[in-house]
């Protein structure tokens, strides 16, 4: 056997012996080029773009390739990562300027965002943010913000100071929740592991119908409503689309249902698809109750003596939002000693409604401005002769003060009759959701 003969053979058995060894390092091999190609492509197209079979995780022998961390539409392994959250009073000018950028960046970035996400405006306390540096450099190649988690903002600092938006995809499941009153609202959406944006959600559709600030243990309520997630992640309530309410002492059955009948008649209805949307909300606050009632002799708690009590008391935490229970026009916005911050809202020749003692004004709320139903007009406080955080709601009837919880007001008339066999089909698809419910805490079980 000659000398090349020989060394062929040593190679073949070689070959043979450790092929699996030679075939994990030519994937690793493959895996890291692959890698670095997708990074400085990233210098053009702002985000390293990994083919989705190579983010597997892959077990070759005993050489495992760990999956990388993608975030935001980048390999995060692959930069040097400073994340952050929003401090009071800082901006995003503070941030490049501790970075290495100049002034003329920030004006810049200034102009450039406002056609996209002005992050100048919407820098927020208490939001994350990160720098992406690529490994052995120290400048920063990208910004990334999060407003909120629904989208993300990508300045590309290197491209001319791009600025990119990128709305997460949102997946929409239906829900359904059951629950009873024990003691209040708000612990019997907590017992049923539902957040209180359910409860808000909730008493949209029903506010109307429902008093919240009234409810009695063994009042029972169902919902049929939408969950949004992102990633498998619940993040949001979508709308409601039908909710039951039974209440215990007068054994009343109250039915809402979503529908969509295009141009002006869209919004909830009862079960003979009439509006639910009354003429007044039954509160000007959500999830509360009345600390005191309309009583013409009331023992005054501030000035101990008796008083006239010609308004009701809703009874909510500081800065719990105030909403006009109708539209209207704003006639008086100011502050007295006693009824502290106040607003007087004319809703028609007929009716006014006063809403006092709040802790601040909302925004754009003055004199002469146009107000809609369920639109914020300020938020609770104690301001004035109040001993505690509280709205005292007035209500005026051709100028003269009435306690609003007897007053009646006519239903709203019903959907015509061309869409009421749409509506009945939309309505008895619910209502047998309704029905199947027979738990006081059962999900739709698709959800994650």
């Amino acid at each position: 056997m000659d000398k090349f003969d020989f060394v062929k053979r040593k190679t073949t058995l070689f070959l043979q012996k450790n092929r699996k060894y030679l075939i994990s390092v030519l994937f690793l091999a493959i895996v890291a080029s692959s890698v670095f190609l997708s990074e400085k492509n990233s210098l053009v197209n702002q985000s390293a773009v990994v083919p989705s079979d190579l983010l597997r995780k892959v077990q070759l022998g005993a050489f495992p390739i760990v999956e990388p961390t993608i975030k935001y539409g980048f390999v995060l392994d692959t930069f040097q990562v400073q994340e952050g959250e929003v401090k009071p009073n800082e901006t995003i000018g503070e941030l490049l300027l501790a970075n290495g950028f100049s002034g003329n960046d920030v004006v810049t970035l200034a102009e450039k965002s406002k056609e996209v996400y002005d992050l100048v405006r919407n820098f927020r306390v208490g939001r994350n943010y990160l720098f992406l540096t690529r490994r052995g450099e120290e400048k920063p190649c990208y910004f990334v913000y999060e407003p909120n988690v629904f989208e993300y903002v990508t300045v590309n600092l290197e491209n001319g100071l791009e600025v990119r938006k990128t709305e997460r995809p949102v997946e929409v499941k239906e829900s359904v929740l059951h629950g009873q009153i024990n003691s209040s609202l708000w612990v019997a959406i907590e017992e049923t592991g539902a957040s209180m944006e359910v409860a808000a959600k909730m008493e949209d559709a029903l506010e109307t119908s429902v008093d919240f600030s009234h409810v009695k243990v063994g009042d029972e309520f169902k919902l049929v409503y939408d969950e949004k997630y992102i990633a498998g992640k619940r993040v949001g309530v979508g709308n409601v689309h039908a909710a039951y309410y039974k209440q215990a002492d007068s054994g009343k059955e109250h039915y809402v249902f979503w529908f969509d009948g295009g141009g002006d008649h869209v919004g909830y209805y009862d079960q003979e698809g009439r509006p639910m949307k009354g003429r007044f909300l039954k509160a000007p606050v959500k999830y509360t109750r009345i600390s005191s009632r309309y009583n013409p002799r009331r023992f005054h708690p501030v000035l101990k003596r008796v008083r006239p009590h010609l308004g009701t008391d809703y009874a909510a935490p500081t800065g719990t939002p105030i909403y006009a229970v109708g539209n209207g026009v704003v006639v008086a916005r100011g502050y007295t000693r006693g009824n502290g911050n106040y607003i007087k809202i004319k809703h028609d020749r007929v009716y006014q409604t006063q809403y006092l003692h709040m802790s601040r004004f909302a925004k754009g709320i003055k004199k002469g401005s146009h107000v809609s139903q369920g639109q914020v007009i300020g938020y609770v406080g104690s301001t004035g002769l109040a001993t505690g955080p509280h709205v005292c709601f007035r209500f005026w009837k051709n100028g003269r003060q009435v306690n609003h919880l007897r007053e009646y007001f006519p239903p709203s008339k019903p959907l015509p009759d061309e869409l009421l066999p749409q509506f009945f089909k939309v309505r008895d698809v619910y209502m047998e959701k309704l029905k199947a419910v027979d738990s006081l805490t059962w999900q739709d079980e698709t959800a994650p």
